[in-house]
């Protein structure tokens, strides 16, 4: 018979689910994008099977019944992964071929606009040698859709559509969503192998893959899924004593989009905690060179248009507004006006102070408490920020289940006899 612990993780998980199924019931009647109502009626079939599935071993559970093959809890990630993940992406990818992404109309959108943008980044980039167009120079208005609000390094994933798209088959296959996609899984797996293959709690496949914000951001989007990944990954490195290279990755992740980069305070705090100085040295120039190599180049090509698109319409001061809206405190707070925003940045600083305090007074010694850091670090940038949106919680809600991750690998680590961390001087003479 089931245990009392698996009863309640089946509770916890049916309570999950139906959270979930009621978000992607609820997007098929009231979602704005074409998107997200393909996304929400194929979620509904994910979701309603692992609600069936869970429901079925509870009762299976309270009556002592053995369950077999079927009794795993990962069937309901799988059917969540293959309904609310990979098949929507296949149709709007293929829905996308009719052309109708530019249109002023959200409702015929297979596609959210920064796909759109990352790819045009990318042709810009190939033919003027910078993602950035100069937006005081169009002879029009300047419209959303104008801006590049990512870093150089986030035109790479436009690269295999700029070059060999112009057909519906190279259209299909090179469309920038399969590029976030590869490139998340990939720094999965990575990360998995640098932390000796742990046991992956279902909770993290959870938090980290199953949850709304992840699935419909993989059909629809997927910048910030690829972002996030290369973000664990850097992590990973600097735990297992890679810190150049966990310094090199960060710089990427950086170079695509600002939001992250309070890691590296995070990152540097640990590798001295864990390494010691000269970890920490490795970190920071692979971090600075690459950091330069990548934005020089492209800053020096159109300085003004670099400083518009990466720092000014993202922080909500260019010329027009960002469209990042979504009603949390501090775009509320900032629509108060001039004062409103001020108390918006004095509130976010505040938060940063606190967190830096809090690494100070207690610096992460493992993997996961510095994804706890990071993860909360970022909850209080994307609340208080006054541009900011709903989606880009799913930042911390994937580091929340990369931390369980660690976690299982730290605890089989510290299980083992002789397995322990070592010390920080020995730790920092093989960090690389």
């Amino acid at each position: 018979m089931t245990k009392d612990p698996d009863r309640r993780r089946l509770t916890i998980d049916l309570v999950f689910y139906t959270g979930c199924l009621i978000f992607a019931v609820v997007n098929t009647a009231v979602a704005e994008f074409y998107g997200y109502h393909v996304w929400a009626n194929f979620a509904v079939a994910g979701y309603g099977l692992a609600v069936v599935h869970t429901s079925w071993l509870m009762v299976a559970a309270r009556r002592g019944r053995p369950v077999g093959a079927l009794g795993s809890r990962w069937i309901g990630i799988g059917a969540i992964g293959l309904f609310a993940m990979i098949l929507p992406l296949g149709m709007l990818v293929i829905r996308r071929l009719t052309g109708v992404d530019w249109l002023i109309t959200p409702e015929s959108w297979a596609a959210q606009p920064e796909v759109w943008v990352i790819e045009r980044s990318a042709k810009l980039l190939l033919e003027n040698g910078t993602p950035y167009v100069d937006v005081t120079a169009l002879g029009r208005a300047v419209e959303v859709n104008d801006y590049t609000p990512y870093g150089p390094v986030m035109t790479v994933f436009g690269l295999p559509r700029a070059l060999f798209g112009g057909g519906p088959v190279a259209d299909a296959l090179t469309d920038a969503r399969w590029m976030f996609a590869l490139a998340a899984v990939a720094c999965v797996l990575l990360t998995l192998r640098l932390l000796k293959w742990p046991k992956i709690p279902v909770s993290a496949a959870q938090l980290a893959l199953a949850c709304p914000l992840t699935a419909l951001t993989w059909a629809v989007a997927g910048p910030d899924l690829a972002i996030v990944g290369l973000l664990v990954l850097s992590f990973a490195l600097a735990t297992t004593g890679r810190a150049v290279l966990s310094g090199l990755v960060l710089a990427l992740v950086v170079s695509a989009k600002l939001i992250v980069a309070p890691a590296i305070v995070v990152l540097g705090v640990l590798l001295i905690t864990r390494r010691g100085p000269r970890a920490l040295g490795g970190f920071a120039a692979a971090l600075v060179v690459t950091t330069l190599v990548l934005h020089v180049p492209v800053y020096l090509v159109d300085p003004k248009a670099f400083v518009e698109h990466v720092f000014r319409f993202p922080m909500g001061i260019g010329m027009i507004k960002s469209p990042a809206a979504s009603p949390l405190p501090g775009r509320l707070i900032a629509s108060l006006g001039p004062v409103g925003t001020a108390v918006s940045f004095a509130l976010l600083g505040i938060a940063a102070v606190v967190i830096l305090v809090w690494l100070v007074r207690r610096p992460p010694a493992t993997g996961s408490d510095a994804l706890t850091r990071m993860a909360v670090g970022l909850v209080a940038l994307i609340l208080l920020t006054p541009a900011t949106r709903y989606g880009y919680l799913v930042y911390p809600l994937v580091l929340l289940g990369a931390r369980l991750v660690f976690l299982s690998g730290e605890t089989r680590e510290t299980a083992v006899p002789g397995k322990g961390t070592a010390p920080p001087a020995q730790q920092s003479a093989t960090s690389s």
